[in-house]
């Protein structure tokens, strides 16, 4: 069986050695043309004149278009059509798209496109959560609420109470490989769109509207990305777009991919968050009640962001069996960037707020922080004896983070370290370490209940060759390597036999995003069903071939057994059945089951199954400068039954140093008109490889999914992200030695934000 075993990437050799294609990587026809969008310099207000002359002459330009000049529908909003691709004379961001440039090169077109001379009559700006707050600027009339019991009263009669207000700063996706894609005008009036894209149907949608043709005549492919995390779920709609109507205008191929400033400044972060919060608990850290308010930077398109707030809201609880909780929503729009899908999509905000509860808790009764967290733990499957739901009434019947949190603490030697920095810190005075767990239940599945679907398409050839493709995209994240793997499982073949091809919108229609962690569950489980279509075809001929049952012929280890006597080469068996006029195609399809979800009541299930983690990060800081270093971090994470170790393994490093990189260095700062001062690497500060942690130990929980997913696998993609809070908690650990007021750290904790509450805590603040 090919699955559970720790194989490499698919394209590994080919990324290690730089020949994997992406899309700037694809050969183009001669003449191919080059876009550039001409971008907003103010954040709001209206353009009263437009001078595009010089651009037009600037060498190499063979059109300029503005939003008069589109043919069809002016959007590529994935949600509610409030996005044009080209301003329609209002201007809402600084770096928001204004004119697009064709050109016969790239450089050509981006040189052009700073050449206009544009008159703004300009506006005040909403750039900040109360500005927003204070103009009622939102994309919901008044906020969303999900309750669960009388908080109110629940926190008035509990014994103590915590509260507070901290801000969450968003993150830059900084993917490797930027916004790209090459639109190419068939034969029939139809568009061909290369697109680094995760949801290709998307572009489908968005193309065929913007050029006014049905859906069947755009086709969409997308081979890889050079990484996505959400933002090329929508942000890559403008780009496939303005190639497609300039492709469509020009009669030529046109490319368009942004440089990494240009791709900072139009593209949309992850959301911002204030979170306030009230709780009331009893004198052994039980919780009693808690209150959230989430304020939510959602930027000036709505885009994906009230799915993002709504997940945000559907974590406040993480691992945790609160009596009475009470979140309430604000999804405040303003003049910056739109904000859009980031891994996690809102998991990590609303998961952020509930540990910080927790660790103010802990602080507060002078309890150890692990065991406070261990006392409002949801019980364990079996052991529920009172209410074991969610906020929003969903069952945790699988609740697996007693036992993990046990295993995590006794190999990562907890109760010794702790009193090993305990004495440590005693005899510092500028340096001082700390030590933080932080646990992970995430839960798996579209909210949009409609996208938990899948398709996929097999063929097996008369050489005993198998050609599959299915919805899902590669993003390096090893989606095609596992799916892979589950087609030869199928047909007991090796994996060498199995050849994925790229996603493609003219083989399998309708595709969801690849995202929600999603991928391998709904995927894995398509091309299942249509392997096992054709297993079934494949086995009655063969029976029928040899006087046996159907239910007796096996597929294993490249060979098909027929009764107790003969056995042949499941290449033979592919040609028998093709000579024998059985079809050797099919598709496959799955939706995922017991899902129901009413975001507006807040009540039922949304989610599938849900997916554990837990983390022990150790940390050292300097009172003097702010400085910090991640020493150690100690994970097991919860994988189910994994289909790849090696490639789950990966993953949970990946989203562990993504996620401590959003809460300490990753800093996004705007300036008071608007403009996005951290937009290269030189200022904005993704961790390195040296910043991850010098002792860094992962393991895969030994489990299996308790729900019927593809092998029992759980998904890996976005819980190990959470896993990095135990980052910013430990930094919380080491600053509270300083003395004995609580930290109260903002994220991201970068080495001012420490400097500060160092102080603070020093001063008895």
């Amino acid at each position: 069986m090919s699955v559970a075993k720790p194989l490499p990437h698919d394209a590994a050799h080919l990324h290690v050695t730089g020949a994997a294609r992406y899309v700037d990587d694809t050969p183009t026809p001669r003449g191919t043309l080059h876009l550039a969008f001409g971008l907003s310099q103010v954040a709001k207000g209206r353009i009263t004149s437009m001078d595009l002359d010089p651009v037009r002459k600037s060498p190499g330009v063979v059109a300029v278009l503005t939003a008069k000049d589109l043919p069809f529908d002016n959007d590529v909003s994935p949600s509610i059509h409030d996005e044009p691709l080209l301003s329609d004379g209002t201007v809402n961001y600084v770096g928001q798209p204004v004119f697009l440039v064709v050109a016969t090169s790239h450089r050509a077109a981006r040189i052009a496109a700073r050449k206009a001379n544009i008159d703004y009559s300009e506006e005040t700006p909403l750039l900040t959560l109360d500005e927003a707050l204070a103009a009622d600027s939102r994309f919901e009339e008044g906020p969303r609420i999900y309750e669960k019991g009388d908080t109110a009263s629940a926190i008035a009669a509990a014994p103590r109470v915590v509260e507070g207000t901290f801000e969450l700063g968003g993150q830059e996706h900084f993917y490797l490989e930027g916004q790209a894609a090459l639109a190419l005008p068939q034969e029939d009036g139809g568009m061909l769109v290369n697109s680094s894209t995760q949801h290709p149907t998307e572009i489908q949608h968005k193309v065929a509207e913007a050029i006014g043709l049905p859906m069947h005549a755009v086709r969409v492919e997308t081979r890889r990305m050079g990484g996505g995390f959400g933002g090329k779920e929508s942000q890559g709609n403008a780009l496939a777009v303005a190639c497609a109507v300039a492709a469509r205008l020009t009669g030529k191929a046109c490319k368009m991919r942004y440089d990494r400033d240009d791709d900072m400044v139009i593209t949309g972060k992850r959301h911002a968050f204030r979170i306030s919060y009230r709780a009331g608990f009893d004198d052994e850290g039980r919780l009693l009640g808690v209150d959230f308010t989430h304020l939510v930077n959602c930027g000036w398109a709505q885009d994906l962001s009230l799915p993002v707030a709504d997940r945000a809201m559907l974590h406040a609880d993480n691992a945790y069996a609160i009596p009475a909780i009470r979140i309430e929503s604000h999804r405040l729009k303003t003049n910056l960037q739109s904000a859009t899908a980031y891994r996690g999509f809102g998991g990590p905000q609303g998961m952020v707020g509930i540990e910080r509860v927790m660790d103010h808790i802990a602080h507060d009764l002078g309890l150890d922080p692990v065991e406070l967290r261990r006392r409002n733990y949801y019980a364990a499957p079996g052991t529920a004896t009172g209410d074991n739901t969610t906020p929003y009434g969903m069952e945790v019947s699988d609740f697996e983070l007693h036992e993990m949190t046990a295993q995590l603490l006794e190999s990562a030697d907890y109760a010794a370290r702790k009193a090993e920095i305990a004495y440590w810190n005693a005899g510092q005075t500028h340096l001082r370490r700390g030590l933080a767990f932080s646990p992970v239940k995430f839960g798996i599945s579209f909210t949009l209940t409609h996208l938990n679907q899948a398709g996929a398409l097999v063929h097996v050839y008369q050489d005993g060759s198998v050609h599959l493709n299915h919805g899902g995209t590669e993003m390096g994240q090893g989606l095609f390597q596992k799916v892979a793997q589950v087609a030869a499982s199928r047909f007991g073949i090796p994996l060498e036999k199995v050849k994925i091809t790229a996603t493609d919108t003219a083989k399998v229609p309708n595709t969801s995003a690849t995202a929600a962690s999603s991928g391998s569950d709904l995927n894995g489980m398509a091309v299942k069903a249509a392997c096992d279509t054709l297993r079934a075809r494949m086995a009655e001929h063969l029976a029928g071939l040899h006087q046996a049952k159907p239910a007796d012929v096996v597929f294993d280890n490249g060979m098909v057994r027929i009764g107790d006597g003969i056995e042949i080469s499941f290449d033979e068996a592919a040609k028998l059945c093709y000579e024998g006029r059985i079809s050797l195609s099919s598709t496959g399809f799955y939706k995922t089951p017991s899902l129901a979800w009413d975001r507006i009541k807040g009540q039922g299930r949304p989610f599938f199954y849900f997916a554990y983690g837990a983390a022990l990060t150790e940390v050292v800081v300097d009172r003097l400068t702010g400085e910090n270093r991640i020493l150690r971090a100690d994970i097991l994470h919860d994988a189910g039954a994994s289909l790849n170790p090696a490639l789950d393994i990966g993953q949970v490093e990946g989203g562990y140093v993504q996620g401590a990189g959003w809460l300490t260095t990753e800093e996004l700062v705007w300036d008071g008109k608007g403009s996005l001062r951290t937009h290269a690497p030189s200022t904005y500060k993704i961790p390195a490889c040296s910043d991850r942690p010098d002792v860094f130990n992962v393991a895969l929980y030994d489990g299996q999914n308790r729900e019927e997913t593809i092998y029992r696998s759980k998904a890996v993609g976005e819980p190990p992200f959470m896993l990095g809070i135990s980052a910013w908690l430990a930094l919380s650990d080491a600053v509270a030695s300083f003395g004995t007021t609580y930290p109260a750290l903002n994220a991201p904790a970068t080495a001012e934000e420490i400097w500060h509450a160092a102080r603070r805590v020093s001063d008895g603040v």
